[in-house]
């Protein structure tokens, strides 16, 4: 395969994926702000800018972090590198240029997201419920990942579709739990406390995962059990060992049929044994905030790596 094709595939679902983080952050701000503030350390609203690496380009643009600002920017703003709105407009773009690579069915699904969004950017903003705009993105984005899995031939095509998405995935569920336990618990003594509980519980219910914990584990949700949950249990599909156990899974196909290991290849195995040897309470001894924010810094090298070995044009 073309690295330039490769390449697009690989942006197809990274930005399907990050569309559909986009609107989780923006229901998870929703659901935080109907509860009392108790002086945190940002609002709710601010916490999702610095969660989405978004709040130096919201800056540049508004003057202050208020509601309908930052929904608007997150989800509507063409400015916004990373707004629902972009990044469906870039995956539908990325699935253009490699047409001939994609079935009917996963074109169809984009296209379709893509003349909605259309449609819905005529609409007069106060006609748009949030929540609303929330699951329309997580059902398109649903729809696209379904076509993907039921229709595409299980080659590189498939596999450079898929490190795209498990690459996103385990950099935005860091990025989501951070949002939770850096920013939005206000001080060290609301920890274990009702409005501790409930940060958490909104957590989970935001990525779809309410259900599937309560399955899990049982009982009252606590931080170790979730971070357990959405870090360490390889049943959780949106974990970080989940994610990087598929990348290793999709990374090891390519090295196979390339017949050739890379540098790509070397640095998600080591960051699955990372994964594997921890326990919650090292994280947690740790800090939680330090853990993700090293978690997210990896991951950022192993795009890096993915690049360089198959994205570049530079088969070395």
């Amino acid at each position: 395969m073309l690295s330039r094709t490769a390449d697009n595939l690989y942006w197809i679902a990274r930005y399907m994926e990050r569309a559909e983080t986009m609107a989780r952050l923006l229901e998870v701000g929703a659901r935080i702000a109907l509860i009392p503030q108790a002086g945190g350390y940002r609002s709710e609203w601010d916490s999702l800018l610095q969660a989405s690496g978004t709040a130096d380009g919201f800056a540049g643009k508004y003057s202050e972090p208020v509601q309908r600002n930052i929904e608007s920017y997150l989800f509507f703003d063409q400015d916004n590198p990373s707004s629902v709105a972009t990044c469906i407009v870039k995956a539908r773009e990325n699935a253009r240029i490699v047409r001939t690579a994609l079935t009917t069915q996963v074109w169809d699904a984009l296209n379709t997201a893509f003349q909605e969004l259309r449609q819905l950017e005529r609409m007069p903003r106060s006609q748009l419920d949030l929540m609303q705009l929330v699951d329309w993105t997580m059902r398109h984005s649903a729809m696209v990942r379904g076509a993907i899995e039921a229709t595409l031939l299980r080659n590189d095509g498939y596999d450079f579709l898929n490190i795209g998405c498990y690459l996103e995935r385990a950099d935005n569920t860091a990025r989501l739990m951070d949002v939770k336990y850096y920013v939005l618990l206000p001080r060290v003594e609301f920890v274990g406390s009702g409005l501790d509980n409930y940060q958490w519980s909104t957590l989970l219910r935001a990525m779809s995962a309410h259900r599937a914990f309560h399955w899990a584990y049982g009982g009252e949700p606590t931080a170790k059990k979730i971070a357990h949950f959405l870090i360490l249990n390889p049943q959780s599909p949106r974990s970080l060992i989940t994610c990087v156990e598929a990348l290793s899974g999709h990374l090891d196909r390519l090295a196979r049929g390339y017949h050739r290991t890379t540098a790509a290849q070397a640095r998600v195995r080591e960051l699955v044994a990372r994964l594997a040897e921890v326990q919650v309470d090292d994280i947690f001894e740790e800090g939680l905030h330090e853990f993700l924010t090293r978690f997210i810094g990896e991951t950022a090298m192993l795009g890096n790596a993915i690049y360089e070995a198959y994205l570049s044009g530079d088969m070395r």
